[in-house]
């Protein structure tokens, strides 16, 4: 393709927000024809500089150039005119539309007056063939794969003349084989001449793919690198300026069933079997690990196991005692423990302390009450232990728990539900959103509750997360259970093809004979 930019430079860049400096006269450049991976912890500032970049966010100091060029974006559709796009995490996708609508909407660039859809159409066509996307311009957005969507995306900033592609987090939500169709077809796009850049926090993805790496830490640069011959151990300690533990995992010796899961029947949000009719059984000192493509059924899974939404048939069995139809408190009286996904919906009150958080479920408990009064005393000094012990970065207990990081709340979510001593823990995607040393973190506590003798269903839509910390791992797919593994027993390949439905013992589907834009 001719009439690329082939030098994007940002050079001392400094944006201020109130009371933070999220971006610290920082450098960075991306030249046409490689991947520029962009690292860091969360609140490192990546985000922040590439929205810079796309025109969301203006600048407080520094300059950006195109070659050579100054530049002033003013919104993303400034940048988008200089051939500029960015990919979000979050799909930007309408799902009652099919591909070409998604695609022809907001467009500026098409004609004012009359949308001719079928041109849309064609060169889709075109650009779906030249890069090996797949997509059918006709096919409802809302019909598609998580992988698929993925594509319309990528095809989207390529019908608006984008030489330059931000990718935000592209794989966090995608099966192994979906990454290594991505992986082929981002090749393919730096081939042509483009210049990406790779927001991840998955180092192996990082290191495969990308070209140069730049590191970023509490919104400085800690460095550009080339991505071979660099070690994960020497990101991890610019990204977090310390070596990680490593996790040790003990011989696996289960006890007794604590949780057991029986042809369990749920209704989703949209009407239809979100569950249908599910056998999973945990054991006491064993993590048994979830793994499936988001909206595979695991959400209504954990909230139903924890009371929150009725099971239409079927059976959950706690410690012997059948908890179905039991209130989540009961459930908590019970023995069970729960660090849910959304832990700001329902794991803490956003405007309530830090203590205030701590005591949600607890305040009513001895030695936390006296009569019909709270023993505030004895209260605080609990929270102290908890806020110590997790190590929760807070500046008071009376702190509103909504102006801590998302790492120190979810610590603090997992101190609260730990400190009761259950037998059983729903750990729902504990690492979601959180930076690789709180990550950290909450794997060693995993492991130790584990330990401990804690039965823990862990659910994560990050396969090495999984396979790192799970002693058996399930496949769930469009709401059954796909296979149980001993985690030495399989590989993440394996896993990644029961995550897309697909039985690795089944002789592979043949390839369609027409073309893809055909209908």
């Amino acid at each position: 393709m001719t009439g690329m930019i082939q030098h994007v430079e940002m050079a001392g860049i400094v944006k201020r927000f109130p009371g933070v400096l999220a971006c610290d006269h920082i450098d960075f450049d991306l030249r046409a024809g490689e991947v520029h991976a962009l690292l860091g912890e969360n609140g490192a500032g990546k985000s922040t500089l590439m929205k810079i970049l796309y025109g969301m966010y203006q600048i407080d100091g520094g300059s950006i150039s195109l070659d050579g060029a100054i530049q002033h974006f003013h919104s993303p559709a400034d940048a988008l005119s200089a051939g500029i796009g960015m990919i979000h995490q979050h799909f930007m996708l309408v799902p009652t539309m099919t591909v070409a609508q998604n695609v022809a909407l907001g467009d500026s660039t098409g004609p004012k007056v009359m949308l001719d859809l079928q041109a849309v159409s064609e060169r889709l066509c075109d650009l779906s063939a030249e890069y090996g996307l797949r997509i059918k311009p006709n096919d409802l957005v809302g019909h598609l794969s998580v992988g698929e969507q993925q594509r319309v995306e990528i095809v989207k900033a390529l019908y608006r003349g984008a030489g330059i592609i931000i990718l935000d987090e592209p794989t966090a939500v995608l099966t192994p084989q979906e990454v290594d169709d991505l992986f082929v077809v981002l090749r393919k796009m730096v081939k042509e001449g483009h210049g990406l850049v790779f927001i991840s926090h998955k180092l192996h993805e990082v290191t495969a793919l990308c070209d140069r790496i730049t590191v970023l830490r509490d919104g400085k640069k800690m460095g550009t690198t080339p991505a071979r011959g660099v070690s994960r151990d020497d990101l991890i300690k610019m990204m977090v300026g310390r070596e990680l533990k490593k996790l040790v995992h003990r011989e696996y010796k289960p006890g007794p069933e604590r949780l057991s899961i029986s042809q369990l029947r749920v209704t989703g949000d949209r009407g239809t079997e979100a569950l249908a009719g599910i056998d999973l059984q945990v054991h006491s000192g064993e993590i048994l690990g979830l793994a499936g493509v988001s909206g595979n059924g695991q959400l209504e899974l954990a909230e139903c196991l924890i009371g929150v939404r009725k099971a239409d048939s079927g059976t959950v069995i706690l410690n012997g005692v059948d908890i179905t139809d039991m209130k989540l408190n009961q459930r908590i009286d019970k023995g069970l423990a729960i660090i849910p996904e959304e832990r700001m919906l329902d794991g803490a009150v956003k405007d309530f302390s830090v203590q205030e958080n701590v005591f949600l479920h607890d305040h009513m408990v001895k030695p936390f009450r006296k009569g019909i009064f709270l023993n505030f005393p004895k209260m605080a000094e609990h929270a102290q232990k908890l806020v110590r012990d997790f190590t929760v970065k807070t500046p008071t207990l009376d702190t509103p728990i909504k102006n801590l990081s998302g790492g120190n709340i979810q610590k603090l979510i997992m101190a609260r539900e730990l400190s009761r001593k259950p037998s059983v823990l729903i750990a729902a995607q504990p690492t979601r959103g959180v930076d690789i040393g709180a990550s950290e973190y909450i794997h060693q506590q995993l492991l130790k509750q584990r330990d401990s003798g804690t039965a823990i269903l862990l659910t994560s839509e990050d396969l090495d997360e999984l396979y790192g910390l799970s002693d058996r791992i399930a496949v769930i797919y469009e709401g059954q259970i796909m296979g149980v593994f001993n985690r030495q027993d399989t590989d993440i390949q394996t896993l990644g093809l029961l995550m897309a439905g697909i039985n690795p013992e089944d002789p592979p589907r043949p390839e369609p004979a027409e073309a893809v834009c055909q209908d």
